[in-house]
């Protein structure tokens, strides 16, 4: 133990080179005041026992680095984030007075910054441990790794060799930690141990131009070969800054003759060795890094889209979706997204319904992960695969039409009415809205449901629901619309993980297609990130909105769900929802 200068400390400093000391002079675990781990030889601590503990490592750290895997600027060593929400890995809140608290995310370990840190201008901050780490790492001098126990792919259980659950991601590829042999976590890194050995530089078939240089991604670029960019952390890239040029360690590791075979495609895909624009024939999308190709069928892919599922369930069909690279145009009435109201190109891949021949861009159906579930087995039938609420059809009319039924919700046989004249002061008891149109009857009591109602399957997935499983039909209790915030005790879709309502009318008017609406000639269709104002209730800014291909219209969906005909307790005549005020009445009527 030695005594040595105090590092911006107001009391002298000792400095303990080996933990059997430094246990001996804490009175518990302390953290370093620059890096904010736990204190660790050789270390400084306050000789007036205030608390005051630093890393040597820390406290010789340079104010400023110049490092090897971001050659543009130098990092400068800063007590604190800068002042300055226009970071892309900064996020901004303000305390209680107003004043600005950033919140730093370091781009090696992704983890929040919170003491001193690296920072550059264009935008890159690292903790102390994970700037001096990377470091090390380019000058090929990891002496404390030298210790580290090295872990392997495979361990054994009690169930016999299983692979390493991949739950953990290496800082320095972003590959799943237990696909190579890494260096365990216990050294406060997830670290492969080949990410720790890569040449600096590289002459890659993908670019001839210029060697490629080990860095890291501070431009958040796309890898050239996959074509994806990292979420988390910035990651080691392989890239040229003069030409903007990146690709993924993975990536560039990859034979250029590599053959790739695809469980959506009966032959294999060989990787096409010019870099050249190109549309691909699986998702439809334009492409400008490696493609992959089928000679035999002459279709050139991404290679991403390798993977593609064949068969997928999705929120926003009832039916199963199949992928395909190209369709006869015969085949189908409309080719218009379901999702997205644009055309759909046939001569590329997109998804399918084999059953009512609705159709969907791969990019629309995949976007949300949590929107779509993949079919393994094709053969088997998926128990959610749409089951309807008539449970039986006792009598049929000539044109096919169900004309007495067995129906989910109801005791008494129900029978097909078409006479809405004889019934306009009654109600739908599923949606709770008047009748006005196809609708069933009970001959025994006084009950009535909507033929599109009564045809609602007793499960449904339904796209504006976040949760996984399928919302169940229900009736006879009291629950508040999720979607409109009305209160109803008729019929309703129910999620039995959060157990949220949703009523039909909200169902039925947010099931994909195109919708008629009174006061408009035109059919309606919603747009979910569509943002504009309602021309019913004038509210501006509403996200997701009812829209006119054909002219500058737009409802927001509660504005859409309004009843055509509604009963007010001041007027005993039945009101009509108008799009204008034909009769002027006085501003003394209601």
């Amino acid at each position: 133990m030695e005594e040595s200068n105090n590092y911006d400390h107001q009391h002298p400093l000792l400095l303990i080179l080996n933990q059997e000391q430094l246990i001996d002079y804490q009175s518990g675990v302390t953290d370093c005041s620059r890096c904010g781990e736990k204190a660790s030889a050789p270390c400084f601590c306050c000789a007036q026992h205030c608390g005051f503990y630093l890393h040597k490592v820390c406290a010789e750290a340079p104010l400023e680095l110049n490092h090897p895997f971001h050659q543009d600027h130098p990092l400068i060593l800063m007590q604190k984030p800068p002042d300055s929400d226009s970071d892309s890995d900064s996020d901004s809140d303000s305390d209680s007075d107003g004043e600005c608290i950033c919140e730093c995310i370091c781009d090696f370990c992704d983890e929040r910054c919170e003491e001193f840190i690296y920072h550059c201008c264009c935008g890159l901050d690292f903790h102390i441990k994970c700037a001096l780490f990377t470091f090390n790492i380019a000058e090929n001098n990891l002496k404390e790794l030298e210790h580290v126990t090295l872990q392997h792919p495979l361990i054994s259980t009690e169930n016999g060799t299983e692979e390493l659950e991949d739950v953990s991601k290496c800082l320095g590829c972003w590959e799943p930690l237990a696909k190579y042999t890494h260096f365990s976590p216990d050294c406060g890194f997830n670290l492969h141990e080949k990410c720790t050995k890569l040449p600096f530089k590289l002459n890659h078939v993908w670019h001839r131009k210029h060697p490629l240089v080990l860095q890291f991604n501070s431009q958040r670029l796309s890898c050239k070969i996959c074509g994806e960019t990292s979420r988390m952390g910035s990651g080691f890239v392989y890239g040229c800054s003069a030409c903007k040029f990146v690709v993924h360690i993975e990536c560039a590791s990859q034979s250029p003759l590599q053959v790739i075979k695809s469980t959506n495609h009966e032959h294999p895909f060989t990787v096409f060795l010019r870099q050249v624009p190109f549309t691909c024939d699986a998702c439809g999308t334009e492409g400008n890094h490696v493609a992959y190709t089928c000679g035999t069928c002459n279709i050139i892919i991404h290679k991403n889209c390798i993977s593609l599922p064949r068969i997928i369930k999705s929120k926003w069909h009832d039916h199963r979706l199949l992928h395909t690279y190209f369709h006869h145009i015969e085949d189908f009435r409309v080719l218009d997204c379901i999702i997205c109201h644009d055309e759909v190109n046939t001569e590329h891949g997109s998804y399918y319904c084999s059953k009512c021949t609705a159709i969907f861009h791969v990019k629309c159906v995949m976007k949300d992960k949590d929107s779509y579930e993949i079919v393994e087995n094709e053969d088997e039938e998926s128990p959610n695969e749409f089951v309807s609420s008539i449970t039986k059809v006792l009598e049929w009319n000539d044109v096919g039409e169900a004309t007495v039924i067995e129906h989910s919700m109801h005791i008494h046989h129900l029978t097909l009415g078409d006479r809405v004249g004889e019934y306009v002061n009654k109600c739908c008891d599923g949606c709770r809205l008047p009748i006005s149109a196809s609708f069933y009857y009970c001959t025994q009591c006084d009950f009535f449901l909507h033929k599109v109602c009564a045809e609602l399957p007793k499960v449904k997935h339904v796209w504006h629901h976040r949760c996984r499983p399928a919302l169940v039909l229900t009736s006879n209790e009291v629950f508040e619309c999720v979607r409109c915030l009305c209160l109803s005790n008729a019929f309703a879709y129910k999620c039995e993980e959060c157990e949220q309502c949703t009523c039909l009318r909200c169902i039925i008017a947010l099931t994909p297609g195109a919708r008629t609406c009174l006061g408009h000639k035109h059919p309606l269709l919603f747009y979910t990130e569509y943002k504009g104002r309602c021309v019913a209730c004038g509210k501006d800014d509403i996200t997701g909105l009812f829209r006119c291909k054909d002219c500058n219209f737009s409802l927001d969906h509660k504005c859409f769900s309004l009843p055509i005909r509604s009963q007010h307790r001041n007027d005993k005549h039945l009101l009509s929802l108008a799009s204008h005020d034909d009769n002027r009445y006085s501003e003394s009527h209601f």
